[in-house]
């Protein structure tokens, strides 16, 4: 396995262009199921899960080609095999994502039940009782979910509360069926906003996207289009934590503002000094430090709320911070397995329950750590930059799952980092 070897004591100072974001490719990529026409993908980043992602749409039969380092194209033409082994799933829970896509379009499907995670169990209930609303019949059976149905029928459907994927996938599948279909208490990422655009452009009829309440009119049939995958929020809100965290400042290129606004909010109430233009290739978002941080009070919520995929990092920055910071995690109950590895780098951090104080100011020195997660895997890419001497970060394919050449951007930004094969 390969591992981060990480010199810090360095400030992060010069630009970095941002990828396009994971959690939206992900889903965009599945709705090439839903149609027979070529589906093109620009800005779709190069990471471990979207490749995941393209070899279970290569095995279900769509044709998958990188025309360029960021541009797929996908061929639906023919749905030869309507399934995703257990093989594949087990690898990145986004699998699911393929179960409303394929019964819209091919009128059944079988994927395997996903299961727990390293960061809490993520139940898919909430997605297969949509469906079922929708006219679909579901047998559990073996870890697979088979599901059948002649043609999904419209309906009104309550979420128990905002799920991004349960959203994703009951919106995709929606598309194609017989009716209006209506989502109560709906997720409002902006990643949803971006695959309605997606959606939109392949002529489904969706309104409401980004609010809590989403009306979509089925159609007969979509075709192909062109999409820019938007930027990865999380990946800009790390790198902006990073230099932070180091005292250095940087410019970030590509990216959009307005969908890390929860994170920009945060970092400039702690007196971080942050500025956003412009240009026709996206947003900027400068960042450079006026001294010492305050300590700060967070707490994860769904969007617009703090993002959960951010509590990590920011718990790293915190350790910079000057006073006692406290961070509530309510979105998901094991998300704090990076405290152990922070406080074998040196930092002071106890945790009740689910939330963590952590007091600012402790000095860091390099030590090994391992990464129990993707968001996990970047809070001690921070730390390690933070710290004297050389940390040492295995089970770095964590990282490798979300973010797009991390030790080659920030070696581009004064980091001293080797990954290790």
């Amino acid at each position: 396995m390969d591992r981060l070897q990480i010199c810090g004591g360095k400030p992060l100072k010069g630009e970095v262009f941002i990828s396009g974001a994971k959690n939206a490719a992900l889903p965009e990529l599945c709705a090439a199921l839903l149609t027979d026409e070529p589906l093109v993908l620009d800005n779709c980043p190069k990471l471990n899960d979207v490749n995941t992602m393209e070899t279970l749409l290569s095995q279900m039969g769509v044709g998958v080609e990188r025309n360029a380092p960021h541009r797929v194209t996908l061929d639906g033409a023919s749905i030869a095999w309507p399934l995703a082994p257990y093989e594949l799933v087990k690898t990145m829970r986004a699998s699911i994502l393929t179960l409303g896509p394929l019964l819209a379009r091919c009128g059944r499907a079988r994927v395997s039940m996903p299961g727990g995670c390293a960061i809490g169990l993520r139940p898919i209930d909430q997605h297969i009782k949509a469906l079922a609303q929708m006219g679909a019949e579901i047998d559990l059976k073996h870890g697979y979910i088979a599901a059948q149905s002649q043609r999904l029928t419209g309906a009104d459907i309550t979420f128990n509360m905002p799920t991004v994927t349960g959203t994703e996938n009951v919106m995709m599948a929606a598309t194609l069926a017989k009716g209006v279909t209506t989502l109560h208490n709906a997720a409002r990422e902006p990643e949803i906003v971006d695959l309605a655009n997606l959606l939109t452009a392949m002529g489904a009829r969706i309104q409401g996207a980004g609010e809590s309440l989403i009306v979509i009119e089925g159609v007969e049939r979509l075709h192909g289009a062109t999409h820019r995958v938007m930027p990865d929020r999380i990946e800009s809100g790390t790198f902006l934590a990073a230099a932070a965290a180091t005292r250095g400042s940087i410019i970030l290129r590509r990216t959009d503002a307005k969908a890390l606004a929860p994170v920009l909010e945060v970092m400039r109430k702690i007196g971080l000094d942050i500025k956003v233009s412009n240009d026709d290739q996206g947003d900027q978002i400068a960042l450079s430090h006026r001294g010492n941080y305050d300590a700060f009070h967070l707490v994860t919520a769904p969007h617009p709320g703090f993002p959960t995929d951010m509590q990590a990092q920011m718990m790293a920055l915190a350790i910079a911070a000057d006073g006692i910071s406290t961070i509530t995690e309510t979105i998901f109950e094991s998300r704090m397995m990076h405290v152990q590895e922070l406080v074998r780098l040196g930092a002071s951090i106890e945790v009740d329950g689910n939330t963590a104080r952590v007091t600012g100011g402790t000095p860091l020195s390099g030590a090994t750590v391992m990464a129990t997660d993707l968001r996990a895997s970047a809070s001690l890419v921070i730390a390690a930059l933070m710290a004297e001497g050389v940390t040492t970060i295995d089970r770095i394919y964590h990282l490798d799952r979300g973010y797009e050449a991390m030790e080659a951007k920030l070696s581009a930004l004064g980091a001293e980092v080797l990954r290790i094969e």
